[in-house]
């Protein structure tokens, strides 16, 4: 099993935060504040060609919240990923344009910055390139191109001064890059720990965690071999080993499908069909996973671990949002990659996912122990979104 690790209670560990952030009016209130937020994460990797200032991720804050992107003048960054809702948007696949929906679940942005591939099939290697996918996409922002992007930037009065300040280009001299390393810059700044978890692992708080979500923790480490894909580290947990795995999600209901779909997926793309188009707006296209950017069969309906860091704020799950809630994601698990017991699984699940013979009790211990995942800075969120679904 890897990165299984036993707990270590009494460790006290705050990462300190190599990135600059907009600084407040206290400056050593500000930096404690931010030592608390990353309780439990690493630094955040910032890289060498996109540094971070506050005026940079000060313009990316208003790039990723402009709907002009879109060729509607209705989708932004924040329709899929809204603050209000730990930056998902709360729905099985999401809704773009004109009400075109994809073939995909928005993950959340909070600690994608950890992530060392983005999206769920990982097609872009880090948040710059990630971006700029959407504005183009035909069913999300659906733009034919990046220039009415860099139309609005390079004639709205605050781009103009904006970006001559970050970037020191005019206005004529605004690139798509440009754009890409603003709104990566604010992305970077979404990162959240200081979980009970956080408190009760790594700062020796036992009360932080209920005797059940103790017991959960003892599950996700040990039966349930949670850990093997959702890692915790020694002095840092990001719940997620960054890889690529089939679950039996969507790929379970399409096995059949599989031989003809992933011939005719290699022919569209070397005839230049675009993987992120593709994969979109077509579903069973989308249940290919990691393959339709790999174009290896040991990929097949392989999808990115997600993080579990404030899980219980961003039903429903999985890459086709096909799974409402934490207990249902638990019971898929128990079965050993099917969703009712019986089914079928694909002849491409990964080898370490078989049944795992947890009774009701274990699972909702373990569910608890998710619940005990959420940041300290979005309980209001999960508190508020508990009370609207209790009414």
């Amino acid at each position: 099993m890897r990165h299984l690790l036993l707990p270590t209670l009494g460790l006290l560990t705050l990462i300190i935060c190599t990135q600059s952030e907009i600084a407040s009016a206290n400056p050593q209130s500000a930096g404690t504040a931010n030592e608390d937020k990353l309780l439990g994460l690493p630094p955040v990797p910032t890289p060498a060609n996109n540094l971070q200032s506050p005026a940079k991720i000060e313009l990316g804050d208003k790039l990723f919240h402009d709907k002009r992107f879109s060729i509607d003048g209705t989708v932004s960054c924040a329709n899929c990923h809204n603050d209000q809702l730990a930056f998902t948007d709360g729905l099985p696949v999401s809704v773009g344009h004109h009400g075109l929906t994809g073939t995909r679940n928005a993950p959340t942005v909070l600690n994608s910055a950890y992530s060392p591939r983005q999206f769920w099939d990982g097609r872009e290697p880090d948040l710059e390139g990630q971006s700029k996918q959407p504005l183009v996409n035909p069913v999300e922002h659906g733009l034919p191109n990046h220039e009415p992007v860099l139309q609005i930037v390079r004639t709205d009065s605050y781009y103009q001064t904006a970006f001559q300040s970050v970037f020191g280009v005019s206005a004529a001299k605004v690139t798509i890059d440009h754009v890409a390393k603003a709104i990566a810059s604010f992305e970077r700044t979404l990162v959240a720990g200081n979980s009970p978890f956080d408190r009760y692992y790594f700062k020796g708080q036992t009360d932080a965690l209920t005797e059940a979500q103790q017991r959960g923790f003892q599950l996700f480490i040990g039966q349930g071999r949670c850990v093997s894909c959702h890692t915790i580290e020694q002095d840092h947990a990001l719940f997620s080993d960054g890889r690529f795995h089939n679950i039996g999600i969507g790929i379970n209901q399409i096995q059949q499908d599989v031989p003809r779909l992933a011939s005719a997926f290699l022919e569209a793309k070397s005839k230049g069909g675009e993987v992120d188009v593709m994969v979109l707006t077509d579903k069973k296209s989308s249940e290919l996973g990691r393959f339709a950017v790999t174009d290896e069969l040991s990929q097949i309906g392989a999808f990115k671990t997600p993080t579990l860091r404030n899980i219980a704020l961003t039903a429903p799950y999985m890459h086709d949002g096909s799974l409402k809630t934490l207990k249902e994601v638990m019971d898929h698990y128990n079965n050993g990659g099917a969703t009712k017991p019986g089914d079928h699984v694909n002849d491409f699940l990964s080898g370490g996912i078989r049944p795992l013979n947890l009774i009701d009790s274990q699972l909702d211990d373990l569910v608890e122990f998710m619940n005990a995942l959420t940041s300290d800075q979005y309980a209001v969120t999960k508190s508020a979104n508990s009370s609207q679904a209790a009414n």
